[in-house]
């Protein structure tokens, strides 16, 4: 992905947090729905959002707006072949709602800021359940 570029604009509100983002989108609704996975980059800036990323479609581009008062999103996906709206609304765990193509399809979404620092202490744990594994003896007595 693209570096980021923060600049004296980049929106402060902590639930419009400029960086990578991941998430999914469904062709259904319910917790049995597919989740067809997506990782991109949004740039939150004056009310306007943009970025880009990937999917399992192909690449696309993020243009839209933003509310950080009435905490929505509306962003538009701009792949080579087609867009796609997003209309969502904003709370502490991302922005989730429903996307559109035209009146064809649609579909339910939710995106989230990445990050990293829980990465990192999730390979932390698995090498420390590792290394326990490894020092249990082979044999146990009874």
């Amino acid at each position: 992905m693209e570096p980021l570029d923060l600049n004296n604009n980049t929106e402060t509100h902590p639930l419009f947090p400029s960086g990578e983002w991941e998430g999914f989108y469904t062709y259904a609704d319910g917790r049995q729905a597919q989740q067809h996975k997506m990782d991109f980059t949004l740039f939150f800036e004056n009310g306007v959002v943009s970025g880009g990323g990937s999917d399992d479609i192909g690449s696309f581009v993020w243009k839209g707006s933003y509310d950080t008062k009435g905490l929505w999103c509306k962003m538009t996906k701009h792949y080579v072949t087609h867009t796609v709206a997003y209309d969502g609304n904003v709370d502490e765990n991302g922005i989730w709602g429903n996307w559109t193509i035209r009146v064809q399809l649609s579909g339910g979404f939710h995106i989230w800021p990445k990050k990293k620092e829980e990465s990192i202490h999730e390979e932390e744990v698995d090498v420390l359940v590792l290394d326990n594994i490894v020092k249990v003896p082979s044999t146990v007595t009874v």
